[in-house]
């Protein structure tokens, strides 16, 4: 079976976005251009690490190349993600880039290596997901720009779910969770 690649070079758009309500949501990357339009779900631990890395890589290419850093003027996205939201596939590994001669930031999503695919695959989960031929990928290439758009939405997103219990840092219901920290007792989000 041939690789899949989902490719986009300077999408109209580029974000994180989210299904269902907090505590039961689902995330996902889209990127549209024109009338294409493709959705992968993922973790919503892996969209606030890309937001977190994406800021990171932008400050040290500001510093090497002795530049203020960009901010997304006008790009700010609050819309919903876009209709129909058709998974392409489940996001495992997800690398990073900057192309120095594009300035361009380059964000690669594999599709997660599954069944005896990672069974005999003894390298680590990068190459496994970069060598597979099953593997689907998602290759978006964006400005600095709307890599900082994309980074502030996703930190923002990542923030509007449910609100984190101060003594264990575990996410709190409506209801309350028990808390480890208070011996089994529940705790209620605070007033």
């Amino acid at each position: 079976m041939a690789r899949v690649v989902h490719s986009y070079d300077d999408p109209d758009r580029f974000v994180a976005g989210t299904v269902g309500e907090p505590g039961a949501r689902t995330f996902f990357l889209q990127a549209r251009a024109g009338a294409r339009l493709t959705s992968v779900a993922c973790e919503k631990e892996q969209v606030m690490a890309l937001a977190e890395r994406l800021d990171v890589m932008l400050d040290e290419v500001a510093r090497r190349f002795d530049r203020d850093p960009v901010a997304p003027v006008g790009l700010d996205d609050t819309d919903p993600l876009e209709q129909p939201i058709e998974e392409e596939f489940r996001a495992g590994t997800m690398t990073l880039a900057w192309e120095a001669d594009a300035e361009r930031v380059v964000i690669e999503v594999f599709s997660v290596v599954t069944g005896e695919q990672a069974e005999l695959e003894e390298t680590d989960p990068v190459t496994a997901a970069m060598e597979s031929e099953d593997a689907e990928v998602f290759i978006v290439r964006i400005s600095e720009e709307q890599a900082r758009a994309f980074a502030r939405r996703a930190v923002a997103l990542v923030a509007s779910g449910r609100p984190s219990c101060p003594f264990c840092g575990r996410p709190i219901d409506p209801d309350g969770h028990i808390c480890p920290r208070a011996n089994g007792y529940r705790r209620h989000v605070p007033e």
